[in-house]
C-alpha cells in the first residue's frame, strides 16, 4: 500500500477546518487553508484556543480522505496545520509530507514542546519558544532549534517587560537571526498594547519582527473559524 492509499485511512481528531486569510508570521493576509488537530499538552496562560487543547476530547474524527477533500474543494493551495498541538498527532507527519509532493505549501504552526526532527523538510515550521509569562516555560525543547532553518520562524508571545527581556537573551544564546527566516513578537491580546512592543523594539534595533495577529482585528479576537 503506498503512502497516497495509507493516508487516506488515516484518522484524525479535528477541531475545525476552514479556509481564510493566514493571520500572523510572514505570510500574513494570504489566503490559507487551516487544520486544526485537537489536542494539547501545554496550558498557556494566554491561549487563545482553549477549545482545542482537551486531549481526550473526541472533537471530529475525520479521515485522511475526508481532509484531502475538503482541501481540494477550497481550491488553495497554501495549507497551515495547527492546533492545539499538532505533532501529538504523528499520522500528520505523513500527510503533510503528500501535500509537500504535490506541491502545496505547508505551514506548521507547533508549539515547540515535541520532537520536530521527523518534520519534512520542505514543510515551514513556525516554532514558539515560550516566553515566562506563559507558565509553560519548563516545556521548551531547544534540541528542536537544531531543526529549523531559513524558511522557518521563531514566535515569541510576550506578555510584559520581563517576557521581552527574556527573549532577547534567547535570541543571542541560541544566534537564533542566524538560524532561521524570522522572529516574531506578538504581544498577548489585551495584555501588553502593540506599541509598548514595539517601541521597545525600535529602541533596542532589534532584528525581529512585530507580529500582529490580523484575524483579531478583522472578525474580532472570540470568533472560531477565521
Amino acid at each position: 500500500m503506498g503512502i497516497f492509499e495509507t493516508i487516506l485511512k488515516f484518522k484524525y481528531n479535528v477541531s475545525e477546518v476552514f479556509a481564510s486569510v493566514q493571520g500572523e508570521g510572514t505570510r500574513a493576509g494570504k489566503p490559507c487553508f487551516f487544520i486544526r488537530l485537537q489536542g494539547c499538552e501545554l496550558r498557556c496562560k494566554w491561549c487563545d484556543t482553549p477549545y482545542a487543547l482537551d486531549l481526550k476530547e473526541r472533537a471530529t474524527i475525520l479521515s485522511g480522505e475526508d481532509l484531502l477533500n475538503k482541501l481540494y474543494s477550497s481550491g488553495i493551495k497554501f495549507v497551515t496545520i495547527t492546533g492545539g498541538e499538532p505533532l501529538n498527532q504523528k499520522a500528520i507527519i505523513p500527510l503533510m509530507t503528500f501535500l509537500c509532493d504535490k506541491e502545496y505549501e505547508v505551514l506548521l504552526e507547533t508549539n515547540g514542546h515535541l520532537d520536530i526532527s521527523e518534520v519534512d523538510k520542505r514543510v515551514i515550521k513556525v516554532m514558539d519558544l515560550k516566553c515566562p509569562g506563559s507558565g509553560m516555560e519548563k516545556f521548551n525543547n531547544y534540541k528542536n532549534i537544531e531543526y529549523l532553518d531559513q524558511k522557518d520562524e521563531i514566535k515569541f508571545v510576550i506578555k510584559d517587560k520581563k517576557d521581552y527581556e527574556w527573549a532577547k537573551e534567547k535570541i543571542r544564546e541560541y544566534e537564533l537571526g542566524k538560524r532561521v527566516g524570522a522572529i516574531l513578537f506578538s504581544p498577548v491580546w489585551g495584555d501588553l498594547e502593540p506599541k509598548y512592543l514595539a517601541e521597545w523594539i525600535l529602541k533596542d534595533n532589534l532584528k525581529v519582527r512585530l507580529n500582529l495577529q490580523i484575524h483579531k482585528y478583522i472578525w474580532g479576537p472570540n470568533v472560531r473559524g477565521v
